[in-house]
Parts: C-alpha cells; sequence; structure tokens
C-alpha cells in the first residue's frame, strides 16, 4: 500500500512538472495525454481513495474472522524477530465421576466421555473408590478442568459402595473449620443423580448432597442439577436413560459454550455491540435456581445454640441488667412457683428430660458426631485418619507415644460448664452446672462408642493410601481421648467409665475444664489427667472461657490443688489465645506452683471459622515462632520444669517436670503394658495397691524432642502438605 502512494505521489510531481512546460510552449503528443489526467485528477484520486478503503475492509473483515475462529491472542514474545502465537484455553478437558452399583452409573458415564471426546475435549472417566479428594479433588480448581458427578442412591440413601468414602469426605470438609467455605472456589461442576421415586425419603439424597457439599465449599455449579428416576411412571421422560440423555444433551451444550469462553447462557438476539436484553433476567433465574437447590442447604448451616434447651434465643437483650443466662433460670422459677400455685408438677419434678434436644441432635450429626444415647458422643480425628495413611500422629504421638490410629475420641457428657471463645463447636453442644437430664449406663455408652468408632473405622477400608497393617491396628482401640466436647467429668457415672476402659486394656486420657475439684478428687486413676489452664488471671478466665459458675475462679484455684494432689500423670494445658493472654507470664508461673503438674502442653488456639458466639478472628492465632518464644520464657522462670518436647505441625510445645529427665534423657513416654499391669493391681487390691506415674514411664525419641530436625514429626511417616491450603491448619 505504501508503494501505491509513492506513485501516486510521483506521478503528480511530473504531470505538474510538465504543466509548466506546457506553459512554456512545448506540447508532444505524451504530454498532452498527461495534460488530461492531471485536468482529471479529481478521478485519479477518488479511486486511489477507493481502492484503499478496500483494502482497509477486507483486512479487518478477515482479522475478525480469524479471532471468532479461535479463540486467541498474539503475545509479543522475540522468537528471532516474530511474534509467537499463544492460545486461551478456557477447558482443558472434563472429568467424569461415577458412584455405581448395579452399573448404570458407570454405562451414563462412558457414553457421556464418549460424546465430549466427539467434540474433541479431554476427557477422564474416573471410578470415585479409585480418587483420593484429600490429595487431588482441590487440583482441580487451577486444572480449569470441567467435573462432571454421575451418583446412584443406594439403600436407605446412602452412597454406592465405590463411592462411600468420596462422599464421607465431601461431607465432613464442607463442615470443617480447617477447610475453609473457599477450599473448592473455582472448580466448575456438574451433577447427575440416579434414584427411584418409590423411596420417597430416600430419592436422589447422594446427587442432592454432592451438589450441596461442593456449593458449601465454594464450587461453581456450571448447571442445574439432573435427576434420573428408575420409576418410569414418574419419571419425566419416561425412564432413567431417557432423563440421562435429556440432561446430557444441556451439559454439552454448556460445555461448548465453556468452550468457546462464554460465562453464561445467551438468547443469541443481542444487537452487535449492545447490551443483552436477558442479562438481568438469565441473572434473576440462575439466582432463583441457586436459592432453590441450596434453600436446604442453608437451613442445614444454622447452627443450634445450647440456649434453645430452654427456649431462648442466641440474642442479647441490648441494655438490659439481667444475663440471659441468669434470665432463664428466672423464668423456671417464675413457672416452678406457677406450677405449686396451680397444683401442677413441673417437668423436671415429674420426669428428668434429655440433653439432646432434636435440633441439638441435628446440628451436631452435622458436625460429623456419632451420637451414643441421650448424653454421649463419639467423633473420628483427623489425626486418626492422618496416622492411617502414614501421614504422622498428633503431637500426644510425639510427646506420650499415643498410636493415633488406635485411638477413640469421645465424651460421656456433651454438656459444658463454660462457654470457651474458641470453642470447636460454636457452642452448639448444651451446657449447664449440674447434671440434670436422663442418664444412660457407662457400659452401653462404652459399648456403642466402640462399635460406631470401629463402624468409621472400616470406611477407610480400600481407601487410597490407607496401610493395610495399620487399617487393621485401627479396628482394635488402644486409647481414648475423654476430650471430644463437653465436660466429661460431669458424667455421675466417669469412674465405672473409666474401669471399664481400663477393663478393655484402653488407656484414659481425660480432660477437664477446671470448675469441678471434687470431682477430681473423687476420680480414680487415670493414664493421664488433663486440666484445661486458658488464662491465668480471674478477669482474662471469665473473658476466655466464658464460665457459667458464679464462683468461677475459687473452683479454679481449687481444682489445679486436687490436680496437685494426684499420683498419676497430670498435665496443664495451657491455649495462648493472641492479644489476650499471652502476657500473663508471671500469673501462670504461679499457677504452676500450685498444682506442680508432671507436665505442661502449651499450644497455639485453632481458629475456628467465624461466629456469632466469639469474637476470636485469626489475628488471635498465635506463629509458632511466637508459642516457642512464649515456653522458653516461661520455662525460664520454672527452675523444676524444661522444654521437653516440640510438635511444630499443632503449633504445641511440651514442658515437663525435670524427674522425668533421668541420666540427661528424656522419659515423657508412657508405658501401657505397664501401667495396664499397675492399674488391674490397684482394683484388685481394693485401692490399697497405689503407684505414681514414674512406675509407667518410657523413654522419648530423639526425633520428638524440642530442638530436632524433624520438630516432632515421626520420620518412619511421610508428611503431606496440603494443596489450596486457604486456612492455617495447625492444630487439632
Amino acid at each position: 500500500m505504501l508503494c501505491f502512494l509513492v506513485i501516486v505521489l510521483l506521478f503528480i510531481s511530473r504531470v505538474a512538472t510538465l504543466d509548466i512546460k506546457v506553459s512554456q510552449g512545448d506540447h508532444s503528443a505524451s504530454e498532452k495525454y498527461l495534460m488530461s489526467i492531471w485536468h482529471n485528477r479529481v478521478y485519479v484520486y477518488t479511486a486511489a481513495a477507493l481502492f484503499f478503503g478496500l483494502w482497509f475492509a477486507l483486512k479487518t473483515i478477515k482479522r475478525k474472522n480469524s479471532k471468532d475462529a479461535s479463540p486467541s491472542v498474539y503475545k509479543a514474545v522475540k522468537n528471532n524477530g516474530r511474534p509467537e502465537r499463544e492460545s486461551v484455553v478456557h477447558v482443558s478437558g472434563a472429568k467424569i465421576f461415577f458412584g455405581s452399583q448395579t452399573g448404570t452409573a458407570k454405562a451414563f458415564a462412558n457414553e457421556l466421555s464418549a460424546e465430549v471426546k466427539a467434540l474433541g475435549i479431554p476427557v477422564e472417566v474416573i471410578d470415585m473408590k479409585d480418587y483420593d479428594p484429600d490429595d487431588q479433588l482441590a487440583d482441580e480448581c487451577t486444572s480449569k478442568s470441567i467435573c462432571v458427578f454421575l451418583v446412584a442412591t443406594y439403600t436407605d440413601g446412602q452412597p454406592t459402595e465405590n463411592a462411600q468414602w468420596f462422599c464421607k469426605w465431601l461431607e465432613e470438609a464442607s463442615t470443617d473449620f480447617r477447610y475453609g467455605k473457599t477450599y473448592l472456589k473455582g472448580l466448575r461442576y456438574a451433577v447427575f443423580g440416579l434414584g427411584n421415586s418409590f423411596y420417597v425419603g430416600h430419592y436422589n439424597t447422594v446427587g442432592k448432597n454432592v451438589d450441596k457439599w461442593l456449593w458449601m465449599l465454594s464450587a461453581m455449579r456450571l448447571m442445574t442439577r439432573g435427576e434420573g428416576d428408575c420409576n418410569v411412571v414418574k419419571s419425566r421422560n419416561g425412564s432413567i436413560q431417557a432423563d440421562f440423555l435429556a440432561w446430557k444433551v444441556k451439559f454439552l451444550k454448556r460445555l461448548q459454550c465453556l468452550v468457546k469462553g462464554e460465562k453464561k447462557k445467551c438468547s443469541g438476539k443481542c444487537k452487535h455491540g449492545g447490551s443483552c436484553k436477558n442479562k438481568t433476567k438469565d441473572r434473576k433465574a440462575e439466582e432463583g435456581e441457586q436459592a432453590a437447590h441450596n434453600n436446604s442447604s442453608e437451613e442445614d448451616l444454622i447452627e443450634s445454640s445450647s440456649d434453645e434447651e430452654s427456649g431462648l434465643t442466641n440474642e442479647r437483650q441490648t441494655g438490659s441488667v439481667v444475663d440471659m443466662e441468669d434470665l432463664g433460670s428466672i423464668m423456671n422459677s417464675v413457672k416452678k412457683a406457677k406450677s405449686k400455685e396451680d397444683g401442677v408438677r413441673t417437668e423436671d419434678e415429674a420426669e428428668e428430660r434429655e440433653m439432646i434436644t432434636s435440633s441439638l441432635r441435628e446440628a451436631l450429626t452435622k458436625q460429623g458426631y456419632k451420637l451414643i444415647g441421650s448424653h454421649s458422643g463419639v467423633k473420628l480425628c483427623r489425626w486418626t485418619k492422618s496416622m492411617l495413611r502414614g501421614r504422622g500422629g498428633c503431637y500426644k504421638h510425639t510427646f506420650y507415644g499415643i498410636e493415633s490410629h488406635r485411638c477413640m475420641e469421645t465424651t460421656p457428657s456433651l454438656a459444658c460448664a463454660n462457654k470457651c471463645v474458641f470453642c470447636w463447636r460454636h457452642h452448639t453442644n448444651p451446657v449447664g452446672t449440674e447434671w440434670r437430664w436422663k442418664m444412660d449406663p457407662a457400659g452401653k455408652i462404652l459399648q456403642d462408642a466402640l462399635e460406631k468408632h470401629q463402624n468409621m473405622i472400616r470406611q477407610f477400608r480400600g481407601v487410597p493410601g490407607v496401610k493395610p497393617e495399620r487399617y487393621e491396628e485401627g479396628l482394635a482401640v488402644k486409647h481414648c481421648a475423654l476430650s471430644l466436647v463437653g465436660e466429661p467429668i460431669m458424667y455421675p457415672e466417669i469412674n465405672t467409665f473409666i474401669r471399664l476402659l481400663h477393663s478393655h486394656r484402653i488407656s484414659s486420657f481425660l480432660v477437664t475444664n477446671a470448675q469441678f475439684p471434687q470431682e477430681i478428687r473423687s476420680l480414680v486413676p487415670v493414664t493421664q489427667l488433663y486440666v484445661s489452664v486458658d488464662a491465668s488471671t480471674k478477669d482474662s478466665l471469665k473473658k476466655i472461657d466464658r464460665p457459667l459458675f458464679k464462683d468461677f475462679w475459687p473452683r479454679f484455684l481449687d481444682s489445679l490443688k486436687a490436680l496437685g494432689e494426684k499420683r498419676q500423670r497430670t498435665v496443664y494445658r495451657l491455649t495462648l489465645v493472641k492479644a489476650w493472654n499471652v502476657e500473663e507470664m508471671q500469673a501462670y508461673s504461679e499457677l504452676i506452683a500450685l498444682g506442680q503438674p508432671d507436665f505442661i502442653e502449651v499450644k497455639g488456639v485453632t481458629y475456628c471459622g467465624e461466629s456469632s458466639a466469639s469474637s476470636l478472628t485469626m489475628a488471635n492465632v498465635p506463629w509458632h515462632q511466637e508459642v516457642v518464644a512464649f515456653v522458653q520464657q516461661l520455662a525460664d522462670m520454672l527452675p523444676q520444669y524444661e522444654i521437653a518436647c516440640e510438635h511444630e505441625h499443632s503449633n504445641c510445645l511440651l514442658i515437663a517436670h525435670s524427674k522425668f529427665k533421668v541420666d540427661g534423657r528424656w522419659w515423657t513416654w508412657i508405658d501401657y503394658e505397664r501401667f495396664q499391669e499397675l492399674i488391674q493391681a490397684h482394683e484388685e487390691s481394693g485401692g490399697q495397691q497405689s503407684f505414681s506415674a514414674l512406675d509407667y514411664m518410657a523413654q522419648t525419641p530423639s526425633w520428638a524432642l524440642f530442638g530436632a530436625t524433624e520438630q516432632g514429626f515421626d520420620p518412619t511417616d511421610t508428611r503431606f502438605q496440603r494443596r489450596n491450603k486457604t486456612k492455617d491448619l495447625s492444630g487439632c
């Protein structure tokens, strides 16, 4: 084009020169011809302009067509002086997961795979039993893959055998604060459920749940959940195959739009360069669809409060001079007084009520608890799962030699006398200062706890990464942590329960919140007795633990004295809450002198997520280096104690009494077989033959000691770093 313009300019210059010559009298034939062109130069200019405009228009159209043909951009990269073309990939492929019992979902997965392949899109069909969501699912958030879940509902609304582990993990992750609400943000998914409407209460339960759990973890739903019905009478399209076909057609259209980079569906009637008239309508429709699908999900997320027992709300009355707990007592007093006047027996006088109300049962079940009877529960600890897979045990494994995969976490009392700001359950468990509920026998509680725990372990059979030998060991419970939630020492038959544990040769680790000194004194020997020392002054204890007892401080101090009277192993558990209690060094040392515990565990608080019941934030979680600095300063103030062990993964350190350091070596571990021999002799002698903490100690391995390069991680296992980690997962 540039050459053409130069030629035109030269031509004009030549004609102008000739014009000058003509005016001087030179009149050759060629000059006359050029003169005629010059006099008609307007037409020449017009022709040149037309040519240039046509060329520019053709080039613009060609560029637009090439852009529409493939969504690509040109990136200026120096490669021998030429730009390099780089494609923008909106969909890297599709992964089709199936949970099938009879093979229908698997057949649908293969059928859909063939259709997706025909579109030129890479696709992978995955059996859910061969997929580890803990390791791999978070990767789908950044892989640009489209995840399709074809899941069938089996007996009683349960997942099929090959989908049990996947669904269990997804359910727990959706309610576990360690993963966070945005754990699967970026994952794009579609769900098609297979069920039978003949079973009204369980129709497509698994498909609905998978859809709900993914949404709760911030995954993005691409289209309405599909439902296939084996009941041909009620099937929308006449059969489950027809239901799947109808859904498949919609999915493939949606997939093609995504490949082109279209984020939302469009009617195609938009004017070029204008805004889509259907955007608002589509957005409203999508929001309505989202609300319809997740209406039940939002209800599920509403956690019950312990105050619901007495019909009270969670909200505090602004400007009220009566505390809500006191208001409940006042209302009960008024109710009793009125009943006496009317000659009617009150509910408490007529019959003791159950601790777990229907709303509490629903809330705790959604949090993963397996409830036992009317006041007990058991739950699988994440460290149990971790050690089953050879990924390390909890800090108790590092400090005391517990085999985490053989540890059962339970409680015979879900009720508690405190409302701690760092409560894991956001106060969905009941509260009280005395036992006022129905009581289940200790034998029944232990039997059901063992059965439910073993059933949870059995769900790990065949799960990717689980070590077969540890799976077999995990079925035989060896340790019991009475620290799940609530206050186990409130249970009136706690001594019977502990004796039953020991008769099954199960060690006992009991944690109390230091509000029941008399119960501590009357407690039979346990393997290790803990007292939570969450603060060191009256004001900070009230602010952090929020105890219900009015005389909470005298009770707290008396509980520490009662602990000092015990001959077996005792532990202070200090939970550091940044900006709340980390500055109370001198007061802590005085409390330690009061109870003289064998060990002091110092742990950074674990953030449990947002809650209206607590003002705690991630800013209150101390770094591990800050916990180490605190422990070093505290140990310097305690002449009879030294730092013994460390578990960096849990943000936790152990200070031990110097009596457990023999010939320069630490003996913080427990000889569990020796303890069982000692406790058996103690019981057979009617309590006459006693024993002390030094009688069943064992040597601590070098990797567990403070200052070791392993920082408390067992070298026989493999450290696993979670991908897409959105929150601090330290501690448990």
